[in-house]
């Protein structure tokens, strides 16, 4: 038994080399892509774009892409972490690593053109699919499989925010990992692993930079909680909005519904630019209350409807970040309005916005602990966690109320399989009728046949 814990965990390592290579080799050809493409050479400066490029860029890497997934079989098509999770639930196969190609491209078209997705989703798919390249060089077993795809998973959360619990987190909440020693060793692992590479390239910071936290008094726990439930209704309806465009845009190719997403994105950056691309500039400007209460609002709004859009046409990026943002968003919003208004408030700048992310984060992905795990390591604040268990908790409590237990990434896979099963019920229905109509005509020349013969 030991052998084989070790054997796993070694596997688990270089899984998590793999993918913390992968997910920072697409982090960076992000980045060069932009530095070469955007005004002044800066990391998501769309804003500096003007107002008709803001609409065609969008626009055009959506028809690009969705050009490109036209020529490609269908089951060429699926990615990131919703055909992780069919992959993980059913395990019909190894994770093709065509898909994975697919994912690496098609995720850097969409983001780089201004696209409101993240890289993140990409990079557990990224992660994840390295497993098929080992596998296809080593007789592992179908759980080694199962598992060092989990692994990847981790590997590539921890390496995005620089939170390597919150990875392990990740895997158990979202990916459903039964929780066991043989389990988690793989995955600690490899989340351990996969955030020494991030740190060797981008250092300590995360993602995005994250202010210093002084937490306010607790008579600002009903403000909290108030926060909580609005981010838990907001969680449902993103997550309602794009389970109904994925059901409206289910049967539509490609093309027409990818420009739909690149129509609205490019719309919607007219009034709110910086929902362009993965927006944590933006995130960095809601911590220091450099945003009014207007462009918070638009933010908000344009955010989550273009995200929703996006998610529910399976543009090939991911989600994760966008809820950081909307989340933050709600955050920065909150404290705004209570700065004047609310006089037992003392919280710091950012404060709000912090734990709105983490909590919108929670909300949308059905990951109340992970989000909270995150909110510990980017901050490095212990006193947070109080006020973060409080909004996490209220979030997930209205989210649930109003939908269930559902995630955006199952809403997508329950449609997904209502219409694979409806599709399979008409083919077996058309070749019923097809062996109907064969039979019969066959009864008919058999008729014929008689008939000539006894005259």
């Amino acid at each position: 038994m030991d052998k084989v814990l070790l054997r796993i965990a070694l596997l688990g390592a270089l899984v998590g080399l793999m993918a913390g290579v992968l997910v920072t080799l697409f982090r960076l050809s992000i980045e060069i892509s932009q530095t070469l493409m955007l005004p002044g050479g800066q990391i998501g400066n769309y804003e500096a774009l003007p107002g008709w490029l803001r609409l065609l860029l969008p626009l055009g890497g959506a028809v690009a892409l969705g050009l490109l997934f036209e020529r490609l079989p269908a089951n060429r098509r699926s990615v990131g972490i919703v055909h992780l999770i069919n992959f993980m639930r059913f395990r019909k196969q190894r994770l093709p690593f065509t898909n994975a190609v697919v994912q690496f491209f098609g995720g850097l078209v969409a983001i780089v053109s201004g696209n409101s997705v993240d890289r993140e989703g990409p990079g557990v798919h990224l992660g994840a699919a390295n497993a098929t390249l080992i596998g296809r060089r080593i007789n592992l077993s179908e759980d080694e499989d199962y598992l060092l795809a989990a692994a990847g998973g981790a590997a590539a959360i921890a390496a995005a925010f620089n939170t390597p619990l919150a990875g392990v987190i990740f895997v158990i909440e979202v990916l459903r990992v039964r929780y066991a020693i043989n389990n988690i060793i793989p995955v600690i692992v490899a989340s351990v692993v996969g955030t020494v590479i991030s740190r060797l390239v981008y250092g300590q910071s995360p993602a995005f930079t994250v202010p210093a936290l002084s937490i306010g008094s607790l008579a600002e726990l009903p403000v909290i909680i108030l926060m909580g439930v609005l981010i838990g209704i907001l969680g449902a309806g993103f997550i309602r909005i794009s389970a109904l465009t994925a059901q409206k845009t289910f049967d539509w190719r490609p093309l027409y519904a990818f420009a739909l997403a690149g129509l609205v994105t490019g719309l919607l950056a007219q009034w709110a630019p910086a929902i362009m691309g993965v927006s944590y500039d933006a995130l960095d400007r809601i911590f220091h209350n450099d945003l009014g209460v207007q462009a918070l609002f638009l933010l908000l709004l344009a955010k989550l409807i273009a995200t929703a859009v996006s998610v529910g046409v399976r543009l090939p990026g991911g989600l994760i970040g966008p809820s950081l943002i909307i989340g933050g968003a709600v955050g920065g919003l909150t404290e705004l309005l209570v700065q004047n208004t609310y006089p037992l408030y003392q919280g710091s700048a950012g404060f709000y916005a912090m734990i709105g992310m983490v909590a919108m984060m929670g909300a949308t992905l059905r990951a109340p602990l992970a989000a909270l795990v995150a909110l510990m390591e980017l901050t490095g604040n212990l006193n947070v966690i109080l006020p973060g268990m409080i909004v996490v908790v209220t979030a997930e409590i209205a989210t649930r109320m109003l939908i269930g237990d559902v995630s955006a990434f199952t809403a997508m896979l329950k449609i997904q399989h209502k219409r694979e099963a409806e599709q399979a019920a008409r083919d077996a229905a058309l070749q019923e009728t097809e062996a109907e109509d064969t039979l019969s005509s066959d009864s008919d020349k058999i008729i014929h046949a008689n008939d000539g013969s006894s005259q």
